[in-house]
């Protein structure tokens, strides 16, 4: 059975610039993604646009960064 990876976003982060990076992964039918009003990583929510992939804090500088960063940790972090 395969499992999707799941990608999960703050929606304060979202506000701070990472929202289209939310919607533009929300279509991928092969990524779980998830929002929460806080995942409790405040001074990471501070500093950078970030998701969180199967547990792992994915970072970047722009939306398109942190997209990038996302789809690169799972190719390089399969689940199986």
């Amino acid at each position: 059975m395969f499992v999707n990876p799941i990608v999960e976003f703050c929606m304060s982060n979202m506000a701070c610039g990472s929202q289209k990076t939310f919607e533009e992964l929300e279509q991928d039918p092969n990524l779980d993604v998830l929002e929460y009003g806080c995942l409790s990583f405040c001074s990471q929510c501070a500093e950078s646009l970030y998701a969180v992939v199967n547990g792992e804090i994915v970072e970047g500088e722009t939306p398109d960064e942190l997209k990038e960063n996302i789809y690169r940790f799972i190719e390089e972090n399969p689940l199986f």
